[in-house]
């Protein structure tokens, strides 16, 4: 539908006719379109980003980073606050587990201020661990970093990493999501999120990781992605 209208716009403001004549769209969804109940709603949600300056990004904006946009299946918008330039420079993800060693801690903030220095933004998910280590890294650098969520921009998860927030906007980082506002952190959403943080950035850094877990889903979506992963070395203690 974008390829045909152009922008979300016109979409929006087709006749029913010209939303009939594409054939690739099922009737349902054109009344989803049309629905007025669906416009107030949208409209109210507008106006909620608007008091809290949240924006959005669409996949035919010239906005949108086009490292993302060359990934499979990339998002269709995503959610913003703070700066949008920043999705577009040089990005590198620092990633790992939650439960990681105090090695790991030190190693993914000493890397993300090292990088910030070097005028590279660091990209990672907010969760505990790793990511929160990396935040911090770039944010004593008075660096860039970009947090991105499982869920809906207007609710922060984990509730404990709540004081990155300000810090982040404050160095013109940003906090991003391709969810809706108000989608909670459903344990579904964070294998998507995970291709964003590698999508988005140039190289993926693994600090420390479990077998299983999602650290290692991000690392094939690299992969899969012809992105670079670079992996921190255990730390060997030599009797």
């Amino acid at each position: 539908m974008i390829n045909i209208f152009k922008t979300n716009k016109n979409i929006f403001n087709a006749k029913k006719e010209e939303l009939m004549s594409i054939n690739l769209i099922s009737e349902k969804l054109i009344q989803e379109i049309l629905n007025q109940e669906n416009r107030i709603k949208a409209k109210i949600h507008l106006q909620f980003m608007q008091k809290n300056q949240i924006d959005i990004i669409s996949i035919a904006d010239d906005e949108y980073p086009f490292l993302l946009r060359e990934i499979y299946s990339p998002p269709l918008c995503l959610y913003i606050r703070g700066n949008k330039e920043c999705l577009k420079k040089e990005n590198i993800a620092i990633i790992g587990c939650r439960q990681c060693s105090e090695y790991g801690k030190n190693t993914a903030q000493k890397m993300a201020y090292e990088l910030s220095k070097e005028n590279v933004n660091i990209v990672s998910g907010l969760a505990k661990g790793i990511d929160e280590y990396s935040h911090l890294g770039a944010i004593f650098a008075k660096g860039k970093t970009i947090a991105v969520l499982g869920n809906g921009v207007d609710i922060i998860y984990p509730k404990e990493n709540k004081y990155l927030i300000n810090p982040i906007l404050e160095n013109n980082g940003a906090i991003i999501s391709e969810f809706p506002l108000g989608t909670k952190p459903e344990k579904m959403n964070f294998p998507l999120r995970n291709r964003i943080i590698s999508g988005l950035s140039k190289k993926t850094i693994v600090v420390e990781a479990k077998k299983k877990s999602g650290t290692l889903i991000t690392v094939d979506f690299a992969l899969e992605q012809g992105r670079d992963v670079l992996v921190i070395p255990r730390k060997y203690r030599f009797s």
